[in-house]
């Protein structure tokens, strides 16, 4: 390494080892971090790292769920240093910022502004703004706003060479120039976990913040009669009669970390839903169409929850968002004996939701895997099953559980990772869902942009 680029780099065991994690539950112990507090750092490193042929692999708040942001080989590049707000515009509604920045902080940045940074990753808390990028992070909101990609407007971007390079959406209506996955670059980045460059900065599109939100919590007697009601909600919100911003499940299992929270909620209904919906001046949320679609699926109206101010909203979230942070400790306690959390990503075309629900349980409990527990983003076909693995031996069960799953899954029409992106760890599935000509296609473009694969070696793409 150059002096420059040696720097911002420590060997030292315990940086090394306060990097060696994220959420996946897995430790990778990297050669070296790095610690950059400028574009012109990273520029440097990556130049000296391509001349070395060094790997290099980017993270920020490490909340990845799939060993994204992690490694064993060469240099964790953490961004956590460029975290700056620049050129923020309230008029224009945008803003530039670091990859570095928490997303909840850009978030209450922005709300000081009248202004609305809209994804919002169940981490948000924990999540970088690079890394909500790196994988095209989405959440609750989702439903009504889309994942990350729609909201970036331009990224810098530093390649694994070290040459910078500015990317900006293109607003044209009409274009016929070249392939069409050629014809807006920054898409290549967002979503590429890393692997075709490392983003520097963002200039993101903000929206009016919403003047009143209100929460409805619905309990339900069975999973059967909750998910039959997401369904018949979200066909209501396609057809413009209803409009919520976000419709979450939780079972039996999740409502179980929720009543052990702090002011959780005491109900005895075995399956919940969540759902939140955006109001303007005198415009007001109609419960009683909500309470009429509720009642004529079986939910159990008289305990219905209503969350008609902020401090209860943020209550509901924080609930809500307390179900995957305790389920992540439950699988840290079995770290010692090889045990961990493992969670699904899976998504399904939402009306084949309950149907898809159904078949994972059958097939856990064929397996003899016992009690996964769920929640998720169920307007979207999207829950996540969550299995507290207390040795390898429960690893491998539930491995061949998902196997058997996710090929159902895409028999469906659907994906085998909605939001987490597919990391090291699911890169297995991979080829459940694309064909050889994806898969070479996806490889040429890595090979064109990192022809020596240095950038986040083992992610998404298998390396040498």
């Amino acid at each position: 390494m150059s002096l420059s680029a040696e720097t911002i780099l420590s060997r030292d065991p315990g940086v090394r080892q306060a990097f060696s994690t994220d959420a996946s539950g897995l430790v990778m112990l990297p050669d070296a971090v790095a610690r950059p507090t400028s574009a012109a750092d990273v520029v440097e490193l990556l130049r000296q790292a391509d001349a070395d042929g060094t790997p290099v692999t980017s993270a920020g708040g490490q909340s990845s769920m799939t060993a994204a942001a992690i490694t064993d080989r060469g240099i964790l590049l953490s961004l956590r240093g460029l975290d700056q707000i620049h050129d923020l515009d309230p008029a224009a509604g945008t803003v530039r910022v670091g990859p570095g920045i928490g997303v909840a902080q850009l978030k209450r940045a922005m709300a000081e502004h009248g202004l609305l940074f809209a994804p919002d990753p169940t981490s948000e808390e924990e999540a970088s703004l690079g890394g909500a990028i790196a994988c095209n992070a989405s959440g609750a909101r989702s439903l009504r706003y889309g994942a990350t990609r729609p909201h970036v407007r331009a990224l810098t971007v530093v390649l694994a060479s070290g040459e910078q390079v500015e990317l900006r959406r293109t607003r044209l209506e009409k274009n016929t120039v070249g392939y069409f996955p050629m014809q807006d670059p920054i898409d290549w980045f967002i979503g590429s976990e890393g692997t075709l460059g490392v983003v520097v900065a963002a200039e993101l599109a903000l929206l009016p913040l919403p003047e009143k939100v209100t929460g409805l919590g619905i309990p339900f007697g069975s999973e059967g009669a909750a998910l039959a009601f997401v369904v018949a909600a979200r066909a209501a919100m396609d057809a413009g009669t209803m409009h919520p911003r976000c419709l979450e499940y939780l079972d039996a299992g999740a409502l179980e970390v929720v009543r052990a929270e702090e002011g959780g909620w005491q109900w005895s209904g075995s399956a919940f839903v969540y759902t939140e919906q955006e109001s303007r001046g005198d415009e007001e949320l109609d419960f009683d169409a909500w309470l009429a679609l509720a009642e004529s699926h079986h939910a159990q109206s008289d305990d219905m929850l209503v969350f008609d101010s902020d401090a209860t909203i943020r209550t509901a979230r924080r609930l809500r968002h307390a179900v995957p942070a305790v389920l992540g400790e439950y699988g840290a306690r079995h770290r010692a004996t090889g045990g961990i959390r493992v969670g699904t990503d899976w998504a399904v075309p939402y009306a084949r939701l309950p149907e898809a629900v159904g078949m994972a349980r059958g097939v856990a409990a064929r397996h003899g895997v016992e009690n996964p527990r769920i929640f998720g983003h169920a307007g979207h076909g999207h829950p996540h099953f969550n299995f507290i693995c207390k040795n390898p031996e429960e690893i491998a069960a539930v491995d061949r559980v998902l196997h058997e799953t996710l090929t159902a899954v895409i028999a469906m029409g659907g994906t085998v990772a909605a939001e987490h992106g597919i990391g090291k760890i699911k890169q297995r599935w991979l080829p459940l869902q694309l064909t050889r000509m994806q898969i070479d296609a996806m490889q040429a473009l890595k090979h064109a942009l990192d022809p020596k694969g240095l950038l986040a070696p083992g992610n998404l793409l298998p390396s040498a």
